[in-house]
């Protein structure tokens, strides 16, 4: 995880909701999606949310098969491959003829000094 000062890019707190770590400066937990803070109508023309990484996909425990166990493991590593943060993000079990699908999506936003966001 980056350790960053409050106020700067990177800089995270807990949400109130689900207790999952997040940025500062986020207005929705991407975790619960609960509003944290309520924008000023003029803000409405702030620089959207971009998605440069988007991974879905499925897989099916076969009919003639047992249950099956899987667990969902995310990893993040910088520019010389070096292990930022690892997280078990879920666990769980499928019966035969059942149906699993993962999503993985990165969002990016601009960093704004003080955790507000510009407008354009």
């Amino acid at each position: 995880m980056t350790l960053a000062h409050p106020g700067t890019a990177g800089a995270t707190r807990i949400c109130p909701h689900c207790r999952e770590t997040i940025l500062e400066s986020a207005e929705v937990c991407p975790a619960c999606r609960h509003k944290l803070r309520f924008s000023e109508p003029t803000s409405a023309i702030a620089s959207p949310t971009s998605t440069p990484l988007r991974v879905e996909g499925s897989f099916r425990n076969p009919v003639d098969s047992g249950a099956w166990e899987y667990s969902m493991v995310l990893t993040i590593r910088d520019e010389r491959g070096e292990e930022i943060a690892r997280k078990l993000v879920g666990v769980g079990a499928m019966q035969p003829n059942e149906q699993r699908t993962f999503t993985l999506s990165v969002e990016m936003n601009p960093a704004t000094a003080g955790g507000k966001r510009t407008r354009h």
